[in-house]
């Protein structure tokens, strides 16, 4: 069973390796082709509080990432294919609220003492994490992960609880990014100032604000003077060919929360 798992990996790798790749420079990706972008949705984006995102590909595979445990927002039944966890912590590691046993992947090991690499094909994705550091700031700055989910067109980063702006070969690691799931809270993660400071390293087209615990002071001074939209919902319909020319930022409502209007 173990050797026909791992074969039916390197086939799934494979035939992904055929496919675009979203992220990568060609020198990072080599042997990539090239696809017409479809004119349907490429990923839908669920905000679900704090860190905690699913994003479900035009094909259905669901990402869940850093899933909060139970007692701050209400708490979602969700099902997954793959669960990503940037934080061994409460709020970014409650994996077993994900249905459906999906294959979790955590971007530290040892108990968070270690950065664990992940670079692997999923379905129709490609998953792999960058290291970054939390409490940046600080003496006791600690080890957290950024993942990134290459949808073949379309290329989003979860930038875990990231607290500094990224030196270049960060930059290249991360790659060319579509949509940057952002967070903005300048305790244990960045604070708005910092975060435009990477979203200008970066250069996304869409941003979505996390970590910022329901604060409009930090959502005002994340978003002043960048085109915005405030959702009513906590869902995001996102296509490659519709997205804006430069960088806009789009906050969720997720439930449970304040609204930002």
């Amino acid at each position: 069973m173990v050797l026909h798992a791992l074969l039916l990996l390197g086939v799934l790798h494979l035939l992904y390796s055929s496919a675009q790749a979203a992220c990568r420079d060609p020198e990072v990706a080599r042997g990539f082709g090239s696809v017409a972008y479809a004119a349907e949705a490429d990923a839908t984006i669920q905000y679900f509080g704090h860190n905690f995102f699913l994003i479900t590909t035009r094909s259905g595979t669901r990402i869940v990432s850093d899933p909060l445990g139970p007692g701050w927002y209400p708490t979602p039944s969700v099902m997954g294919h793959v669960v990503t966890v940037g934080r061994e912590h409460y709020n970014h590691n409650y994996v077993q609220l994900v249905q459906g046993n999906p294959l979790v992947l955590r971007g530290l090991k040892h108990y968070g003492a270690e950065w664990n690499k992940v670079s692997m094909g999923v379905r129709d994705i490609f998953v792999y994490n960058v290291p970054v550091y939390q409490n940046a700031a600080s003496t006791d700055a600690i080890k957290g992960a950024a993942f990134v989910f290459d949808l073949g067109t379309l290329c989003i980063a979860h930038l875990g609880d990231l607290a500094h702006t990224l030196a270049p070969e960060q930059v290249k690691q991360i790659g060319k990014v579509d949509v940057a799931l952002t967070p903005i809270d300048g305790r244990r993660t960045m604070p708005p100032d910092i975060a435009r400071e990477v979203l200008a390293q970066l250069k996304p087209k869409i941003a979505i604000p996390m970590h910022y615990r329901d604060n409009p002071h930090l959502i005002r001074e994340f978003t002043k003077g960048l085109k915005t939209q405030i959702m009513k919902t906590d869902t995001l319909v996102v296509s490659k060919n519709a997205l804006p020319a430069s960088l806009e930022i789009r906050v969720l409502q997720q439930r449970g929360a304040m609204s930002y209007e």
